[in-house]
C-alpha cells in the first residue's frame, strides 16, 4: 500500500499560502507591476491544485483570502485576488473538464466578465463612480478581454510546463 505524503503536501500548501500573502502585500506597496503579481499569485494556487487536488485548492483559496484580509492593510487591493485571481485556478480546472475548446472559452469569458461586474459593483458600493470613470470602462473592458485571453494562454502553458518538468522531481 502506497501512502500519500499528506504532511509534505500540507506543509507545501502552508508555505504557498505565506508566499501568496507576501506577494499580495507587495502588490499593495508597489506602484507598478500589480497585474503581474496577481497573476503570479494565481500560478502559485495552481501548483497547490496540481499537487494536492481540488479540495486542497479550495482550502488554499479560502486561507489565502482570509489571511490577506487580516494582514494586508490595503483591503481594496485584495479585491482582484478574491474575485478573480485566487479562485481562477479552481474555476479553470472545472471549465477545462468540458473538453471542447470553444465552449471552454465561452464559459471562461462569461466567468471573467462576471468577475469584473462583481468587482465593479462592489467598488460602486464603496465609492461613487463619476461619469468620466464610467465612460472609460467602455474602453477598458475590451482591452481587458485581450489581456485575459493572453493570461489564460500563459496560465495553461505554465501548468503544462510545471506538470511536465517539475512535478516528476
Amino acid at each position: 500500500m502506497v501512502r500519500k505524503n499528506t504532511a509534505g503536501r500540507t506543509a507545501l500548501s502552508g508555505l504557498f499560502i505565506a508566499l501568496t500573502v507576501i506577494i499580495l502585500y507587495a502588490e499593495s506597496l508597489l506602484p507598478t507591476g500589480r497585474l503581474a503579481l496577481y497573476a503570479v499569485s494565481s500560478f502559485i494556487a495552481s501548483v497547490v491544485v496540481v499537487e494536492s487536488g481540488i479540495k486542497a485548492g479550495w482550502l488554499f483559496y479560502a486561507a489565502a483570502s482570509v489571511l490577506s484580509l487580516i494582514i494586508i492593510p490595503d483591503k481594496i487591493g485584495i479585491i482582484p485576488y478574491i474575485f478573480f485571481f485566487g479562485i481562477y485556478p479552481l474555476v479553470k480546472l472545472y471549465i477545462e473538464k468540458v473538453r471542447n475548446i470553444i465552449i471552454e472559452y465561452i464559459i471562461k469569458f462569461v466567468y471573467f466578465n462576471a468577475s469584473i461586474a462583481a468587482a465593479l459593483l462592489l467598488l460602486r458600493l464603496l465609492f461613487e463612480f463619476t461619469p468620466v470613470v464610467s465612460m472609460s470602462l467602455w474602453i477598458l473592458i475590451p482591452g481587458l478581454q485581450v489581456v485575459f485571453f493572453i493570461y489564460d494562454y500563459v496560465f495553461s502553458r505554465f501548468i503544462w510546463y510545471y506538470t511536465s518538468r517539475f512535478r516528476s522531481i
